[in-house]
């Protein structure tokens, strides 16, 4: 398992930088070889409540790739939007930091669970752009078997930010509550690799910066599925999907994949934390989509 500590040896140095993007400050890390040197460059955005460290056990699997991995507005160290946090708001956030950090549009995007939704709201901004979308959010969250759980959430968040100043940030922090969202995400039987997958949540998944701001970007996430932009997704793009994942279903997963016409990748024994639970195998899909080998027609990988 790594250390949360961000991915960088000597042969692949990590750069923390600062860019003002639609009037908020956005922290990114520029992680491995310079543009020149790198295979390929890969833009990472990151799901709900996590920040750029989430992703890192997979960049750390591929030393040759350059990454570029910002901090969502209103978590990690970026700063809110003044616009709002709507889905809208992100979307235009996500094709104004690619102009700024890949304004030549030559990098792979890649998004995992809200991630995904930021990217697929409004894909034609992301240009001509390769995608991959790990654990996309492929069905409604309002409708269908999570739509009671869902509400219950907003309320959760709701309550969060009505309460006073000090008992909402505790009742959103609360270990207990990150522990119960951790162990219903978390698939591993391997004790070691749950305890981990419990610490980094525990360190990160309570870097937001105000409570509106959590409640906004969770409505958000609730607001729309990859499915509605099946007919939208470029026939450049890769699903990667955990077999077991209960916020993302299979099924729905499979049915986005119909629809859209594109390669589904599914990573047995695992549910919406390919990247932590997986990360070895992600970062091997991932390899071969740089290098142009994942495509609809590759039986061994395609469902």
């Amino acid at each position: 398992m790594p250390s949360s500590a961000l991915a960088a040896t000597p042969e692949s140095p990590s750069l923390a930088r600062t860019a003002h993007v639609l009037g908020s400050e956005c922290a990114w890390w520029e992680i491995g070889p310079s543009a020149g040197d790198a295979r390929a460059t890969v833009v990472l955005v990151h799901g709900f409540r996590g920040t750029h460290h989430g992703l890192l056990p997979v960049v750390e699997r591929l030393p040759n790739v350059r990454f570029l991995a910002p901090d969502l507005p209103g978590f990690g160290e970026s700063r809110p939007l003044a616009s709002g946090h709507t889905l809208d708001d992100y979307s235009a956030w996500l094709e104004a930091f690619l102009h700024e950090v890949d304004p030549n549009g030559a990098a792979i995007v890649l998004g995992h669970s809200f991630g995904s939704l930021v990217i697929a709201r409004r894909p034609t901004a992301i240009g001509d752009r390769r995608l991959v979308l790990v654990n996309p959010i492929a069905a409604p969250a309002l409708e269908g078997q999570q739509a009671i759980l869902t509400k219950l959430a907003i309320f959760y968040y709701w309550l969060g930010s009505k309460l006073p100043e000090s008992a909402g940030r505790v009742l959103l922090s609360h270990p207990l509550i990150t522990r119960v969202m951790s162990e219903v995400m978390a698939k591993t039987t391997s004790k070691p690799l749950r305890a981990w997958i419990h610490a980094e949540h525990e360190r990160h998944f309570s870097d937001f910066s105000d409570r509106d701001t959590l409640l906004a970007a969770f409505r958000a996430s609730v607001s729309d599925s990859v499915l509605a932009h099946a007919h939208e997704l470029p026939a450049s793009t890769a699903l990667i999907a955990g077999a077991l994942d209960d916020i993302a279903p299979l099924e729905a997963q499979l049915e986005l994949a119909r629809l859209a016409e594109l390669p589904l990748h599914v990573i047995a024994g695992t549910g919406h934390l390919v990247h932590y639970e997986t990360p070895i195998a992600a970062a091997r899909l991932l390899s071969e989509f740089i290098d142009g080998n994942s495509t609809p027609d590759d039986p061994e990988r395609s469902r």
